[in-house]
């Protein structure tokens, strides 16, 4: 189950963007991850909560945005919104086709929270 070591990976990345700010919380960390990527979203909303236990990330919620696969016809030029399995120029139909978004995995925001410390 590789999610529990890409959640590392984005709990590390969230806890450093928390350090260079004033926050000590971090409340929601929102993803962008495209059919092609490679990853099981389920599986990481799964591991997520049991990687963060015990991290400034205890608690967040893990949100999580699927991009379109697009591509661009290395043919004709046109750019098309295709379905994952079928890489097809929409106007030509031929396979020759670069691939513009789909395939990625990359945070996108992280919300912080200060907590305030009362004096006693």
């Amino acid at each position: 189950m590789h999610e529990l070591a890409i959640c590392q990976s984005i709990l590390r990345q969230a806890a450093d963007v928390a350090a260079a700010h004033p926050a000590s919380v971090v409340t929601r960390v929102t993803l962008r991850i495209g059919p092609l990527a490679g990853v099981e979203p389920h599986l990481l909303r799964a591991a997520f909560p049991l990687a963060a236990a015990g991290t400034c990330c205890a608690g967040a919620l893990l949100a999580i945005k699927t991009p379109p696969v697009r591509v661009e016809c290395q043919l004709c030029g046109t750019v098309s919104r295709v379905r994952p399995n079928r890489l097809l120029c929409f106007a030509c139909g031929t396979w020759r086709v670069a691939l513009l978004e789909g395939d990625e995995m990359r945070i996108e925001s992280v919300d912080l929270f200060e907590r305030e410390i009362a004096n006693v």
